[in-house]
């Protein structure tokens, strides 16, 4: 029980790292090669100030994600499957509707630890 914890508890920190990473991306580093290469944009498409304020509110938007996730570890109370459950379901859903308009990589980078993270819950 203690070792499943513990998958339990990396799996929850991967995903919150990947999202502080792709928030930090979106919002401080929203037209380099990295955003490029995920979204099929080019740097010049990403200067445009209305695509940045875009880039920068989706960044924000998974720095949410992350909080509540890094909220959900710290809840030792009643509500923390319920919290995970919430967090890594909105990823999880975020991320097919990305997979199925962007790219299937956005499914596979960022839906599948969070369906994994999900799955483990209810082991």
């Amino acid at each position: 029980m203690f070792i499943l914890a513990i998958i339990r508890l990396l799996l929850v920190l991967f995903v919150i790292f990947q999202h502080i990473y792709i928030a930090i991306m979106e919002m401080f580093f929203y037209d380099g090669s990295a955003i490029q290469r995920n979204f099929g944009l080019n740097a010049e498409f990403l200067r445009d100030e209305r695509v940045k304020k875009m880039m920068v509110n989706q960044g924000l938007y998974n720095g949410f994600l992350a909080m509540g996730l890094i909220w959900s570890i710290f809840e030792k109370g009643l509500f923390q499957i319920q919290l995970l459950t919430f967090f890594l379901s909105c990823i999880t859903c975020a991320a097919v509707y990305g997979g199925m308009t962007i790219s299937k990589r956005v499914f596979f980078l960022q839906g599948l630890p969070a369906a994994i993270a999900l799955m483990s819950l209810f082991l």
